[in-house]
């Protein structure tokens, strides 16, 4: 039951988002979670909703729900939590967009190093995200 909770369940049960953190990725001694925000990752299947990190060191995504369901060697379906991990010394740029459409609605571009393009979008506060995003790659 408890890996069927959504990442804000586990948030209240917690009680800390950076504890949250340091229970979901690897953290090195002396990395500070900056922010969180509430967001989408673009993937190929759709937006996926979940939570952006902002640390000392890393930019890291982790879905609200289990997205990827597999099967064991023994037959048991696995569910696991959609996860990206990005360093901030290995981002290249970092672009803004928006819709065309609709200009309210702004998207995220974080490019890496090797030329791989992550898409967030969904941010109640755009404007803030960006802000604490550019001050943590400038101290990285």
């Amino acid at each position: 039951m408890k890996e069927r909770l959504s990442l804000g369940a586990k948030l209240l049960q917690v009680g800390k988002t950076e504890k949250l953190f340091k229970q979901v990725f690897s953290v090195r001694e002396g990395e500070q979670l900056i922010k969180t925000f509430r967001c989408c990752l673009s993937t190929t299947v759709g937006p996926i909703a979940g939570v952006l990190f902002v640390s000392t060191d890393k930019l890291a995504f982790c879905s609200d729900k289990s997205v990827v369901k597999l099967t064991s060697p023994r037959g048991e379906r696995v569910r696991f939590h959609y996860k990206v991990v990005i360093p901030l010394s290995k981002i290249q740029r970092v672009g803004q967009s928006q819709n065309v459409k609709k200009a309210s609605q702004k998207y995220l571009q974080v490019v890496t190093m090797d030329d791989f393009e992550f898409w967030f979008l969904g941010f109640r506060s755009y404007s803030k995200m960006f802000k604490c995003l550019q001050y943590a790659i400038s101290q990285a």
